[in-house]
């Protein structure tokens, strides 16, 4: 049998270590060194090696853009940024465009741009900035941006901006990577607002009670990779039919960035044919 002597020491040392459930901190960073966000949450993948090799860094752009830089109050009560290019006239048509993992960068601003004059100038055009003004051309620099994004907050962004376009605001969504999942993600937030989400290889929402929250069908350009695999997609259009919603998709044989025009492994016959599918798909809902 072992001396109390001996035992007490070790007892106290535990104690010790081990916090009351009273002094957690729920608000903690996640721990790096384990997958501590949902399967259907690309920030899964942000501080994979592995996945910020696919993303090289982009080329440097100065692009004068045809909008201007907004803020707007967000609904935890402070201020959201975005880039704004309004319509001719004025027009409740509203696409919102959601930024690849580098942040709101003039690469963005440029493809807002070409959405809002293809649409007919009769679109407004928000990209919605969901790293409250940081971004980056560095692979690693991103990864930390994406994973240490807060729920809370990149909803706050969200119906900021959905509040900015007014009440009488039909929406749309567009968006690549993180962006591409935010995409959809905007769309189940908007609720009858939503008019429309393309999903340019992002993740997909898993939850099909969710997915039953959208107000609108979903279009869905993805790559072909290992993470948001065929088998994940395949369950996604598994889930969207589970959940009374319509998914029309297409896995582009080309790698994850393929629309990337800054992406060395950026493919322009893909990218053509996957933005003729996203306007024809933003035409019909406008």
């Amino acid at each position: 049998m072992f001396k109390l002597s001996f035992i007490l020491p070790i007892i106290f040392s535990f104690v010790l270590f081990v916090p009351a459930f009273d002094d957690l901190d729920t608000k903690a960073e996640p721990m790096t060194i384990c997958h501590t966000f949902p399967g259907d949450d690309m920030r899964q993948f942000a501080l994979d090696p592995e996945f910020q090799a696919l993303h090289f860094a982009p080329a440097p752009l100065q692009y004068a853009g045809l909008g201007t830089n907004v803020t707007f109050k967000t609904t935890d009560g402070t201020d959201g940024k975005g880039y704004l290019v309004k319509a001719k006239k004025k027009s409740n048509k509203w696409l919102f465009v959601y930024q690849e993992w580098w942040g709101l960068n003039d690469y963005i601003r440029r493809e807002s741009d070409t959405f809002y004059k293809d649409l007919g100038e009769n679109v407004n055009v928000l990209a919605v900035d969901m790293y409250d003004g940081q971004s980056t051309s560095n692979p690693q620099e991103a990864g930390k941006l994406m994973s240490g994004t807060k729920d809370a907050r990149l909803v706050a962004i969200v119906n900021g901006a959905t509040t900015f376009a007014g009440k009488k605001a039909k929406i749309a969504n567009v968006g690549w990577c993180f962006g591409g999942a935010w995409s959809l993600r905007s769309a189940i937030l908007g609720g009858k607002q939503t008019v429309g989400s393309v999903m340019y290889y992002g993740m997909p929402v898993s939850d099909v009670n969710e997915l039953k929250k959208l107000n609108s069908d979903v279009l869905g350009l993805f790559a072909t990779e290992t993470r948001i695999s065929k088998e994940v997609i395949e369950k996604f259009a598994e889930n969207m039919k589970a959940a009374g919603k319509k998914l029309d998709y297409k896995i582009f044989d080309g790698v994850h960035g393929f629309a990337n025009p800054s992406n060395p492994k950026h493919d322009p016959a893909l990218t053509k044919e996957a933005y003729g599918m996203a306007l024809g798909y933003l035409k019909g809902k406008f």
